[in-house]
């Protein structure tokens, strides 16, 4: 078996990700083959003919229509949880300025609480101008809003009285309850594409989850968060790096490499809307991968 462990994002094209009945069927075929975590993602709004350019693609657009369900991730989640008990989930990725921190330490400690532990929270900054405007976010200011907010999610965590100052957020001797049941908190990965995600990933994350990077970029991005690790005195192998693919496209050569850039998880990406041929699908995976 290898080393690397699997995760498996829904096929938001379909338009089954907010119907029950598939995504609890998905769920449990996952975790009843052996896939370690299942993978969500986030927009609270799409604005109808955005000009931001997205990141991932050549002409600058979602493969996803404007109209495509985006459940919340985190009522998606704790549905999840409830319908599953050893399946680890996950956030790819959250966007961290969209979110109030000191209500979002509470909704997260709450999921990973009730689950047993089994949650891992992937931020990043939003590409998506016209949505944090929605928000009343100022996109200018996305990175050190986001900074702060992680700062914001340890100390609520960590503390039973917790007092901060910052920029964006202030409150005195806070008191948040539940706790994470996870030792330090529910983990943090940071996700992106950019130069400043890799660095911040060093810096302040337990993992690092680069988008769209392959070749000689994602092995540059790479050397920057280890870079940034070292430079914050943190030890740059105990930060997860997280990648992504397709399950139809994952061969033993992709994995190899995968593998060889350090690779803890990868996080596949789906197709298809009928459940049946999905499950299938899952279970070819399993015999080859997962064993």
């Amino acid at each position: 078996m290898p080393a690397v462990k699997f995760a498996l994002l829904p096929p938001y094209r379909a338009g089954a990700v907010a119907e029950p009945d598939w995504i609890r069927q998905f769920a449990q075929h996952a975790e009843a083959c052996g896939f370690e975590s299942l993978y969500v993602a986030e927009h609270i709004v799409v604005i109808a003919g955005y000009t931001s350019e997205y990141p991932y693609a050549p002409d600058g657009r979602m493969t996803l229509p404007d109209h495509a369900d985006f459940p919340d991730p985190l009522d998606l989640l704790a549905f999840v949880a409830g319908c599953t008990t050893t399946l680890r989930f996950g956030t790819g990725l959250l966007v961290l300025p969209e979110h109030h921190p000191v209500q979002l330490a509470k909704r997260l400690a709450t999921i990973d609480r009730l689950s047993g532990g089994r949650l891992t929270v992937g931020i990043g900054v939003g590409w998506m101008k016209e949505e944090l405007e929605a928000l009343d976010v100022d996109f200018s200011t996305r990175g050190a809003r986001a900074d702060e907010c992680i700062e914001v999610l340890r100390l609520l965590w960590r503390e039973d009285e917790a007092t901060f100052k910052g920029k964006f957020f202030s409150f005195d001797r806070a008191c948040s309850f539940p706790k994470p049941v996870q030792a330090g908190g529910v983990p943090i990965h940071v996700g992106g594409h950019s130069a400043a995600a890799a660095r911040r990933a060093g810096r302040v994350g337990d993992g690092f989850h680069p988008l769209g990077l392959d070749g000689e970029l994602l092995a540059e991005r790479i050397g920057q968060m280890r870079e940034a690790a070292i430079a914050a005195g943190r030890d740059p192998d105990a930060i997860e790096l997280t990648l992504g693919g397709l399950v139809s496209q994952l061969d033993d050569e992709r994995l190899a490499t995968a593998e060889k850039a350090g690779a803890v998880r990868l996080v596949l990406s789906t197709r298809g809307t009928d459940i049946d041929e999905t499950c299938s699908q899952m279970d070819d995976f399993a015999r080859r991968f997962i064993g």
